[in-house]
């Protein structure tokens, strides 16, 4: 019973310890690819990101957003030119873990408690 109590206590200490990676400054600037299911299909993202500004390329056609950061680790995107009222939303992004060239974030509209999660994949 000692060496079971023992044991668990070891395994608790440890992983109550760790901590996911997050070395967002390495995802500030490059190329990434982003995937996610559109309407029942696999659609993919491409999109170049300097400092302040990010270009998304998606399905034959490019947006250009500024980039705000608010810290290493979180920035708002807000489209240069909009297309609609929903398109003038600012979005705020947040690394939430990083794993050699791929990172994990989750992100919504600014001031919206409504979040979801996607991944992210430096390709230069």
């Amino acid at each position: 019973m000692k060496y079971f109590l023992f044991t668990l206590f070891c395994g608790l200490l440890f992983t109550g310890c760790y901590q996911q990676e997050r070395n967002c400054t390495e995802f500030h600037t490059g190329t990434f690819e982003f995937e996610t299911l559109l309407d029942g299909e696999l659609a993919k993202t491409t999109f170049v990101r300097n400092d302040s500004i990010e270009i998304d390329y998606f399905r034959g056609k490019s947006d250009t957003a500024t980039i705000r950061w608010i810290n290493d680790c979180e920035y708002i995107v807000k489209k240069l030119h909009p297309k609609s009222m929903s398109e003038e939303k600012s979005i705020h992004m947040k690394i939430l873990s990083t794993d050699g060239d791929i990172y994990t974030f989750e992100y919504g509209l600014v001031g919206s408690a409504n979040k979801q999660k996607g991944t992210a994949k430096k390709i230069k």
